[in-house]
């Protein structure tokens, strides 16, 4: 079974790669890159500071660091533990795939797809009773992920998974931030 799923990867990251053309390249090397998404986080956070006020706003602001500290690092062991080399890397598909960026480090899970989804997740739940259109923010992983595949660094398995290992260290940070925000409620009120 794991052998016909890995298969299905490869198989599905050949076709989503090659729908890629070097007139996008730039395009998407940007994309992949978390500094051009700043200004979509300064709006984030701007919000969030109007909405909850300061104290509530930088008990956010931790969560949000302490979840990218910890699904990062989390992401780093898991890479090290299965050891999957990138599609980049694989010699198997290299004359199928357009590897517009290449790296050494290992592939599974993304850690890029991880934390945006983790964030995303996060401020979503502590942001949807203040802001209407705060939904909009889960385009950042959907695009994000997206760009990882398109420069030939991560198998959509690797995504997909990344994904789910976000929503579920989001989901515990998020949790802990209702036990603070509830053990402190006149301070983050």
């Amino acid at each position: 079974m794991i052998e016909k799923l890995h298969e299905w990867d490869v198989k599905l990251f050949v076709f989503l790669n090659s729908l890629g053309s070097e007139a996008y390249d730039s395009l998407w090397e940007i994309i992949t890159r978390f500094q051009y998404w700043i200004p979509v986080f300064a709006i984030v956070l701007y919000i969030a500071y109007k909405k909850l006020g300061k104290n509530h706003f930088f008990l956010v602001l931790g969560m949000v660091a302490l979840t990218v500290l910890f699904t990062d690092q989390t992401t780093n062991l898991i890479k090290f533990l299965f050891k999957r080399p990138r599609p980049c890397n694989n010699p198997d598909i290299a004359t199928l795939i357009r590897a517009v960026q290449t790296r050494r480090s290992f592939s599974f899970v993304s850690g890029h797809a991880s934390n945006s989804m983790a964030v995303s997740f996060l401020v979503y739940n502590i942001l949807k009773p203040y802001t209407k259109y705060i939904g909009l923010f889960f385009l950042w992983p959907l695009i994000f992920g997206f760009s990882r595949i398109y420069l030939g660094l991560h198998y959509p398995g690797d995504i997909l998974c990344g994904y789910l290992y976000g929503l579920l260290t989001g989901w515990f940070i998020l949790q802990l931030y209702k036990f603070i925000r509830q053990k402190y409620s006149p301070t983050f009120a």
